[in-house]
């Protein structure tokens, strides 16, 4: 990054509790100027685009909740809990959409700024980089991996590659689209690892916007129905996820909200 893009960092944005998850209040422009400024900060980042079954995972399983810890900021990225956080007065427009949140940041990623893509296949890493590179001339994509990861966030015989690739480019943004919770226990492992750069959790972004998965229309997704829509797309993979998780968010709301603690 050149001089002038390091002379100033972007205001802390507010935290908010909700459901014993810390959400960072901020929109798509404000996430944008967060992930560059902590990745400025000399250290290594992480950043999860944060939805119910996030909140739930977190709050029933002690494991995920130890492997989540390694998030430095956990910005809302579906619809019930923008109106969770609203009714409590955070006044926000919209959630902060992973998948849309990759699209607006490459699109208006700064000169000088690189990125790393990690996950997906090796057509779909083509099409987003042709795609954005189009989009935006100054975008910098310095390097990325197209493979599989295991349950326990490895990347097979490619992980050690992989880091040592990474300490050698040190990209400023490092993409991670490798599923839940694959992607969390892969960024838990490597974060330590790393001497700066901005770890990002964004699931399907990749797929998404090469076209290669549709995404829910936009009166669903304002709706809060993007679940249902995934599910009719994957009833097979996502029913018993769901169930389970949806079932526990609504048990935890109503919990919480009986004991005043929805917000502490």
């Amino acid at each position: 990054m050149s001089k002038a893009e390091t002379q100033s960092l972007p205001c802390t944005p507010r935290i908010q509790p909700c459901l014993g998850t810390p959400l960072t209040i901020t929109d798509y422009a404000g996430a944008l100027d967060l992930c560059l400024g902590l990745a400025r900060g000399g250290r290594p980042a992480a950043v999860e685009f944060c939805n119910t079954q996030i909140v739930t995972l977190r709050r029933s399983d002690p494991d995920y909740r130890r492997i989540s810890g390694c998030f430095d900021h956990f910005i809302p990225d579906c619809t019930p809990l923008l109106w969770l956080l609203n009714a409590h007065g955070a006044g926000m427009k919209d959630r902060v959409y992973g998948p849309a949140f990759f699209d607006h940041a490459l699109r208006n990623s700064p000169a000088g700024v690189t990125h790393f893509l990690l996950g997906g296949s090796e057509e779909c890493g083509a099409v987003l980089k042709e795609k954005y590179q189009r989009l935006n001339p100054n975008l910098r994509i310095v390097g990325s991996f197209h493979g599989r990861c295991d349950a326990a966030g490895v990347l097979g015989g490619n992980d050690r590659e992989v880091l040592e690739t990474l300490q050698r480019l040190k990209p400023d943004l490092v993409w991670v689209g490798l599923g839940t919770p694959k992607q969390q226990r892969w960024i838990h492992r490597i974060k330590p690892l790393l001497e700066s750069g901005t770890l990002l959790s964004v699931g399907q972004a990749f797929d998404v916007n090469a076209g290669l998965r549709k995404d829910a229309p936009g009166w669903m997704q304002r709706s809060g129905l993007t679940w249902l829509y995934r599910l009719g797309c994957e009833p097979r993979r996502l029913l018993g996820r769901y169930l389970r998780h949806n079932t526990e968010f609504i048990v935890y709301l109503l919990a919480d909200f009986l004991r005043g603690r929805v917000f502490r």
